[in-house]
């Protein structure tokens, strides 16, 4: 899902819609452009699209022989996943080298607060709150307000219903599905102080995720460019050992590769 620009220096999206059901031919030359184009890309995928995608990826990825495609799948629900897209979008704008904008999303992730008022727990399966036992009893017809990240959490709708919230500044988006109430507008965006609230449609992987279709997705992010480059040249870079792109991390996110062990000789006197 390509959210609309916060401001004019968001770098647009290039989707790649149906990865899985055209050709490998069609997809490869999709890919190749982009590269040619941009020189890097970062691809952000939801852990709630088709299987046929992520192996597709992977198969474009090998055949291509190319280490600057870096493949994103964070544990995210999709409405989160696709602020986070933004995130980078912004972050594309400013000066950043392309393995410290990809690997950013990793650090963009601790800063959302992601989740959804669902109709229905049953087929929730995403989130290991360990309360799928006590659903089951309750009356039907009942509201659930769940977080997914940073840490799960899973609540019956009622008057004193509240769920932990950030402990900082931020505005919400808020994905309405077939679920009617203004609880997340109203009463969780009150009790999270968000200081700013966009309404738009639910991603298509989001009734998958969550197992229903009755629901209101939301996501909480910072939106200031200013802050999240702030945040991101904050953090100390490295040169990755095999491919030698700058990034910030324990892991390349275009090669794959880990620092190499510390040699005896290099081990800190202790």
């Amino acid at each position: 899902m390509a959210l609309p620009p916060l401001d004019e220096r968001t770098l647009p999206a290039a989707v790649l819609p149906d990865l899985d059901r055209q050709s490998l031919d069609e997809a490869l030359s999709a890919v190749q452009a982009l590269i040619d184009q941009h020189g890097h890309v970062v691809v952000v995928s939801s852990r709630a699209a088709p299987p046929g995608v992520e192996r597709r990826l992977h198969t474009i990825r090998s055949l291509l022989e190319s280490d600057r495609i870096a493949l994103f799948r964070p544990d995210l629900p999709p409405l989160a996943l696709a602020v986070l897209a933004r995130q980078l979008r912004q972050l594309a704008s400013c000066d950043l080298s392309p393995g410290v904008l990809a690997s950013a999303g990793r650090l963009l992730t601790h800063y959302i607060h992601a989740g959804a008022l669902l109709g229905s727990v049953a087929r929730l399966d995403r989130v290991p709150v360990g309360l799928r036992s006590h659903a089951k009893s309750w009356v039907p017809g009942s509201h659930f307000a769940v977080l997914a990240h940073p840490e799960p959490q899973l609540v019956r709708l009622g008057p004193t219903a509240a769920l932990a919230g950030p402990e900082f500044g931020t505005w919400m988006l808020v994905g309405k599905g077939q679920l009617q109430s203004d609880w997340v507008t109203g009463t969780l965006a009150q009790q999270w102080n968000v200081q700013g609230l966009r309404e738009t449609a639910p991603p298509a992987e989001s009734s998958a995720w969550w197992g229903t279709n009755k629901l209101i997705e939301f996501a909480t992010f910072l939106p200031d460019l200013s802050v999240l480059y702030q945040l991101v040249a904050s953090v100390r870079q490295s040169t990755c050992h095999w491919c030698g792109i700058d990034v910030i991390g324990d892991r390349c996110v275009f090669c794959s590769a880990t620092p190499p062990p510390l040699l005896e000789n290099q081990l800190p006197a202790g």
